[in-house]
């Protein structure tokens, strides 16, 4: 069944290759389209296009779907294009000429614009909760592990001390940078594009702030141009918005895969977070972190991917905007996986005590020894060159503790500051 048939019969192989993967995809958007169809119907009625009891019939037999939607049983077998076929082909079925009348108002351009956007309303409040539940831990973490001290790096080589506390708490932080990445994109998809047809709106007298308020929509996408221009730049926004999670995790992966590796030993994995070889019986290794890093470097290929489909594309729709589901559906799987197992293994990490009585961490501390010798009056460059002198003579005597004190030192991490911005920032 398609919703544009006209009786002429389309080559099979054409067929096959417009559709492609559309229905497996499309079963996301499943409960969606059914949301969406409930609230037209509701409008409908209200303009006098659908009397009451079809709309009444309409919208039971929706909640239906939408039940037999969440328990698993909905499918699109390939007698149908889409999901928007499908539906309407169950509500024809069930209720002859009030499920005819449903696609009244609408076309499936429109259709798919809100299924996406109710679908990345949940989504998005999906990912801030498991970036909190990951801050959470991370600060946790950082409480913790604050006074133990870790080796800080510069181009790999090593620069001055950090500690457990201030590395958890960075990525913490930067959290909230994602978190405002995802307030982004939610205040894009949050408009209702709903009654702007095939992109060029509608004849019917329909009431659009009604969806909008009905679909729970925080305003009218207005111009039904500007409504139909959305499809890419909606998937570009929420792309973005999980790649900036996607660096995050990443960076602290690679961390992770880099202090566990016998040459930093910093840090420990339980067994049960770890790998081995089929033929090296000592190795341990940080697979989780490895996967989670490689997942989640390919979700940040993403928004290039939607540029390079979209962007010589004029105004108006084209089937190009299909394709989108494409790399997005399975990305955004990805990375609520890659935030769940984070979350799952994070806790476990076990960060070992005196990394820095070893003699090769001496030379973290000498901007402190410098910079007490221009606290007592010396000129800094006349103190620099001192203690460089020291380090070629070999005559340099670490001092091995810190006395920071400005906010986000070592010594002061500004912990609480943090979580309120995090608060603030949700």
């Amino acid at each position: 069944m398609k919703l544009w048939e006209k009786g002429i019969p389309t080559d099979k192989k054409i067929e096959h290759f417009t559709v492609g993967n559309d229905r497996d995809l499309d079963l996301v958007l499943a409960k969606y389209d059914a949301l969406g169809s409930i609230a037209h119907a509701k409008m409908l009625c209200e303009i006098g296009l659908l009397t009451e009891e079809e709309s009444d019939s309409l919208v039971l037999a929706l909640e239906d779907i939408i039940i037999d939607i969440e328990k698993g049983d909905f499918e699109i077998e390939e007698s149908f294009e889409d999901v928007h076929s499908k539906i309407e082909y169950l509500l024809t079925l069930k209720l002859g000429d009030a499920g005819k009348k449903i696609h009244t108002a609408r076309s499936r351009n429109d259709q798919v614009l809100v299924d996406i956007n109710l679908y990345f309303k949940d989504v998005i409040t999906e990912f801030k909760s498991q970036v909190k539940t990951l801050f959470d831990l991370l600060m946790e973490s950082a409480e913790k592990n604050q006074n133990v001290l870790l080796p800080g790096y510069t181009h790999l080589q090593i620069a001055m001390p950090s500690s457990f506390g201030m590395w958890f708490s960075a990525y913490a932080e930067t959290l909230i940078d994602d978190i405002t990445m995802l307030n982004a994109a939610l205040k894009i998809v949050n408009q209702n594009p709903l009654g702007s047809a095939a992109g060029y709106g509608s004849s019917f007298p329909i009431n659009r702030t009604f969806t909008t308020k009905e679909l729970g929509f925080e305003t009218l996408k207005f111009n039904s141009v500007a409504a139909q221009m959305s499809r890419g730049k909606s998937e570009k926004i929420v792309a973005f918005a999980m790649s900036s999670i996607a660096s995050t995790l990443s960076k602290f992966s690679m961390d992770v895969c880099l202090y566990m590796s016998q040459n930093f030993d910093f840090i420990g994995l339980p067994a049960h977070l770890t790998t081995g070889s089929s033929i090296m019986p000592h190795k341990k290794n940080p697979d989780v972190f490895e996967l989670i890093r490689g997942k989640c470097n390919k979700i940040q290929a993403l928004p290039y991917e939607i540029t390079l489909i979209t962007n010589n594309l004029p105004s108006g729709y084209h089937r190009d905007l299909q394709l989108l589901k494409e790399g997005l559906f399975p990305a955004i799987q990805n990375l609520k996986a890659c935030l769940d197992i984070a979350i799952f293994s994070i806790k476990d990490i076990k960060v070992k005590d005196n990394i820095l009585s070893d003699k090769k961490y001496d030379y973290l501390f000498t901007v402190d020894t410098l910079n007490e010798m221009v606290v007592a009056g010396i000129p800094f460059r006349d103190a620099y060159k001192a203690v460089a002198e020291q380090l070629e003579n070999d005559t340099y005597q670490s001092p091995k503790e810190t006395k920071h004190t400005h906010e986000g030192s070592i010594n002061n991490l500004c912990l609480e500051e943090i979580v309120a911005k995090m608060k603030l920032a949700l």
